[in-house]
């Protein structure tokens, strides 16, 4: 008995994925003919006209932008504006230094002049 359950259970397992493998097949067929449709229709032939439009379009202004050379142009416009930073930069650390000699000069004098004073510990007397 065991061998006859074995082999009865083992047909309809069989006869099942038969069935779902044509199930799917069935779907897939379906899902083609769906595509086709839609392929053909007016709507997917208006939105695929304008994607290309778009798509061309898009590549013209890419190479309107290569020709014109606005790369080359942007580098000669950094170039410069690096130099004048550089210029900026040398005009300020030389001011800073400047400005460093004047502060270190002004506190020499007034050091000088506080050396150079005597120290009053008596008030004048104004009597």
């Amino acid at each position: 008995m065991d061998e006859k359950t074995k082999k009865n259970s083992v047909q309809p397992e069989k006869d099942l994925l038969n069935k779902a493998k044509d199930i799917l097949d069935k779907a897939d067929d379906m899902l083609d003919e769906s595509v086709e449709k839609l392929k053909k229709s007016k709507a997917y032939g208006s939105v695929s006209g304008a994607y290309k439009k778009a798509e061309d379009f898009v590549v013209d202004k890419i190479e309107d932008l290569e020709k014109s050379g606005i790369k080359e142009k942007l580098e000669t416009m950094a170039d410069k504006a690096e130099e004048k930073a550089g210029g900026a930069f040398r005009k300020l650390k030389d001011f800073g230094k400047n400005l460093a000699n004047k502060a270190k000069d002004k506190i020499d004098e007034i050091a000088g002049n506080i050396k150079g004073k005597p120290k009053d510990d008596k008030k004048p007397d104004n009597t």
